[in-house]
């Protein structure tokens, strides 16, 4: 046997092993096989196109079209997507719990009659590929739950539970879908009013709502979520009549007002391959429309509607004719300002004769940019953010900012500027800052202020105790870390108060003292340097006064953190405050902080071991 032979017999031997593994592959597992013979039909749901039902003289047809279900017959309409689903769940899992054979049917010519299958009223047909034949219902068997059903041109006879009949044996109205759209809230871009107070428009830009017409604004999103929502949750009522026909007695010939959602996803500019060419064709969303009419004499607490998509009249509850008294006014979004926290880089707070704060946003944290990038108390300017995205309008002033002076904002007395940073040029932006947002505030009226955004044409007024929250001066945002060492860093110690104090930390860890004397109080030292390495202020106050009193201070401490002691800190304690607090200032810091009463204690803890008292000496007591 040559080589070639050989190769040609391996070849054979591959392939046939191939095949029979495919084969077997394909082949149900025993156990599979027995639960599939047991089933009344076997089908793949995915391949179910359509439902035809014939129940006595109506016949449902039930098609699935872009995955969605709808009604082809009697009418037109949505179908419940539900029921249909259910009805080919139970359809999988419906079993046989006993068979008649056809030869015993044919030898007793009565027993279809006896078993409602010879002339049946209930029929269910599915349509697709690898369907089952047509499937008769028939009469509830003795057996409690159980009923007689075979195919067509066939008589082998089944009993079968009752479920699937259950799911089919049902009027018409019952598939239709009682959800007025199939519409996600989330899903809506656009939406269009038209009330007895007037025309509104309201669009999507990103995560947002604006009011586009009458007026453009800022939109509540959670209100104008909640107004959509009254739509793409709706539950119909009752299904009324087609709309090709007399709409008066519906109040619908012309109706009190409705509401439009649009889902422009791909509606607009689609590109359309026509042999060797492309053409683009604009296509107009004309949207969901829902007209809203009057109030059936009966049911007072429903109102009629007509949904254009589904082209019908229903009603719906009377709560739905809350549309019909929205205003703009009702819509808009009482937030002082949106400020977009995943682009903010940089916060310019511009007071006229000050020179102006930036803050500057770097790896998570905040600097002061106008101060050499000095850390900031981040904690501090997230607080400022968040207190001005929950700020609340107290009222609109002016729709059209058409006279600034009149408000002081011409000139305004504060300013706040928004932006965005890039470090270098991309195809979308310029490198260097990019404002987004421009906050500025003018004159005080009563407990307001007036303020506008620079790129909206509005007056408001806000609390005018927003301004005290917006610290002006550069060194109250400084970081309210002082220290950042480890106690065992420190090296040298010398405290000042009406005398001098100077310890140094020698071999084997030990203090010794440069300027005292007597016994050293190890666990007071240490505790002080717990303090003192991680001291926090507890805020800036700004610039250093006469008044925080350095010029005679309560206490002075000078620091080391090196074995050579170039490494030098000082802290200086000024005036006391009437509640325990003290001013304090430290070099390498502009301006003045204040520190808590409990670091004030620990900072004054005496180094000096204090002697024991002498214990009492008891009189002896003579007999």
């Amino acid at each position: 046997m040559n080589w070639r032979t050989t190769l040609i017999l391996a070849v054979v031997v591959l392939a046939g092993f191939a095949y029979f593994r495919f084969f077997e592959m394909k082949q149900p597992s025993t156990e599979e096989a027995k639960r599939q013979a047991q089933n009344v039909v076997n089908l793949d749901r995915n391949k179910v196109d359509g439902v035809i039902i014939q129940n006595g003289d109506e016949k449902i047809e039930i098609r699935r079209h872009d995955n969605k279900w709808r009604l082809e017959t009697p009418f037109k309409d949505q179908a419940d997507g539900a029921l249909v689903e259910n009805l080919l769940s139970d359809l999988e899992t419906w079993q046989k719990e006993g068979t008649i054979p056809a030869k015993d049917i044919d030898a007793d010519k009565s027993k279809l009659n006896e078993y409602g299958l010879n002339r049946p009223k209930l029929k269910l047909k599915l349509i697709g590929s690898d369907r089952p034949p047509e499937i008769l219902f028939g009469k509830d068997a003795a057996l409690e739950g159980r009923m007689y059903v075979r195919f067509e041109n066939s008589k082998e006879t089944f009993l079968a539970k009752q479920s699937v009949k259950k799911d089919i044996d049902k009027k018409a109205e019952e598939f239709r879908d009682k959800k007025l759209t199939d519409l996600t809230t989330a899903q809506v871009r656009r939406t269009a009013l038209k009330t007895p107070a007037g025309e509104m428009a309201l669009e999507k830009k990103g995560d947002h709502w604006d009011i586009v017409k009458p007026l453009r604004a800022r939109a509540d999103d959670e209100k104008v979520g909640d107004l959509i929502a009254q739509v793409t949750t709706a539950r119909i009522q009752q299904f009324v009549a087609d709309d090709h026909g007399d709409l008066r007695p519906y109040g619908l010939a012309e109706p009190r007002g409705s509401i439009t959602l649009f889902n422009q996803e791909g509606k607009k500019d689609q590109k359309v391959e026509i042999a060797e060419s492309i053409k683009v064709f604009g296509q107009e969303d004309k949207g969901q429309m829902l007209q809203i009419g009057s109030v059936p004499e009966k049911e007072k607490d429903q109102v009629y509607v007509r949904f254009a998509p589904r082209g019908a009249v229903y009603t719906l509850p009377k709560k739905i004719e809350e549309v019909l008294n929205i205003k703009p006014a009702d819509l808009r979004d009482y937030h002082l300002v949106r400020i977009d926290t995943n682009v903010l880089d940089r916060i310019t707070i511009d007071v006229p004769g000050k020179r102006k704060t930036v803050l500057a946003r770097k790896d998570g944290n905040w600097t002061i940019a106008s101060g050499n990038n000095a850390p900031a108390d981040s904690g501090a300017v997230r607080r400022l953010i968040d207190t001005l995205q929950n700020q609340r309008v107290t009222k609109f002033v002016e729709d059209v900012a058409s006279n600034l002076p009149k408000y002081g904002l011409d000139k305004p007395h504060l300013q706040l500027t928004f932006s965005s940073f890039a470090s270098e040029n991309t195809a979308e932006t310029k490198a260097g800052e990019q404002p987004f947002a421009a906050l500025a505030f003018g004159k005080e009226d009563g407990n307001n202020v007036y303020a506008r955004l620079t790129d909206e044409p509005f007056v408001v007024a806000v609390r005018r105790d927003l301004l005290d929250q917006i610290s002006t001066d550069p060194l109250q945002w400084q970081e309210l870390s002082i220290f950042k060492f480890k106690p065992d860093e420190i090296h040298r110690l010398s405290i000042t108060t009406d005398e001098e104090l100077s310890l140094e930390r020698g071999e084997n860890n030990q203090w010794h003292w440069l300027k005292g004397n007597g016994e050293i109080d190890r666990t007071n030292v240490q505790s002080l340097l717990n303090r003192l390495s991680s001291l926090h202020a507890l805020r800036w106050l700004g610039a250093t006064k006469p008044q925080d009193g350095f010029e005679k201070p309560q206490l002075t401490l000078a620091f080391t953190t090196s074995p050579d002691n170039k490494a030098s800190h000082k802290l200086i304690i000024g005036a006391l405050a009437g509640d325990g607090t003290g001013y304090a200032h430290v070099d390498g810091h502009e301006g003045t902080f204040v520190i808590s009463n409990s670091d004030l204690n620990s900072l004054r803890l005496p180094l000096m071991a204090q002697p024991l008292p002498m214990p009492s000496q008891t009189p002896s007591v003579t007999p």
